[in-house]
């Protein structure tokens, strides 16, 4: 097995893919939204249009196809990394995109491998809807002699200085298996038995869905729960989270249109570190 840092620049073809309203409200749910997020987690209040959390991004668009060109490796040893999106407007609660998927990155850390894929998802007529930016690492599937890459720390949150904000939210005992239905399945999330095999004494709960509890944190503090005025999120995974276990979000405004963040779990570890978020000012 060997990745092939060649494919940097390598594109996969225009993946068409669509949601519905029930998606987003699934969607919604699965993230934690509830009886006081009727906007997001019901279609037909009185009075109350339906709109879409803007981290419903990182399950629509599909780039899969941009990792067969990056070589073959074991999937068990692929983790997550780092996960950015852009909003170019206010995500639709229904509509239909065209993906396209790059590699943007390959970088050689010595001990494994980073994989970076940018995908721009676009719909019918060409108008930029979002942007994705992921990076994974491959245990073992470094050492091939190519660029490390950068390092050190990114949006570092502000060292012994209260936060501007501060919330946190409970996650579900069931909360990864109500995440699952909108879309990843992999039994680590469900199955106590391949968690065991993994090295988990029960199934983690999915990044992804902790990255989307953070943004629905944000998306409160920071833009008074206006999805339109969501611009950008990106963080760093760095912990995983169990079902059931509180989430605390803490958040360093730094000027009028952006805020550095961080996640914590219930012990206080860091789960998601260098956080940035930028949004429309008020």
């Amino acid at each position: 097995m060997a990745i092939n840092p060649s494919a940097v620049g390598s594109t996969s073809a225009p993946t068409e893919s669509s949601w519905t309203t029930k998606d987003s409200l699934l969607y919604a749910v699965g993230i934690g939204g509830g009886t006081n997020d009727l906007a997001f987690t019901t279609e037909n209040s009185m009075n109350v249009d339906q709109r879409a959390y803007p981290t419903q991004a990182v399950v629509l668009g599909d780039a899969s196809g941009a990792f067969a060109n990056i070589g073959s490796f074991n999937p068990a040893m692929l983790v997550h990394g780092e996960q950015a999106i852009v909003l170019h407007r206010e995500l639709p609660v229904e509509g239909t995109v065209f993906t396209v998927g790059e590699v943007t990155a390959v970088w050689d850390k010595g001990s494994g491998a980073v994989v970076e894929v940018t995908s721009r998802s676009s719909t019918a007529d060409g108008e930029a809807l979002f942007d994705k930016v992921m990076s994974v690492f491959i245990r073992g599937e470094g050492g091939f002699g190519g660029e490390r890459g950068p390092s050190g720390p990114r949006n570092a949150a502000p060292e012994g200085v209260a936060p501007d904000e501060e919330v946190t939210l409970a996650t579900r005992e069931d909360q990864a298996l109500i995440y699952r239905l909108s879309g990843d399945r992999n039994p680590l999330h469900s199955d106590p038995g391949f968690a065991q095999l993994a090295g988990f004494d029960r199934p983690i709960l999915h990044g992804l869905c902790t990255y989307g509890f953070t943004g629905r944190a944000l998306l409160d503090r920071l833009c008074d729960g206006d999805p339109s005025r969501f611009r950008s999120m990106e963080g760093r995974f760095t912990s995983p989270v169990f079902p059931g276990e509180p989430l605390t979000i803490r958040m360093w405004r730094s000027g009028a249109d952006a805020a550095l963040f961080t996640t914590h779990g219930g012990d206080d570890r860091v789960v998601l570190d260098a956080g940035r978020v930028s949004f429309d000012p008020a």
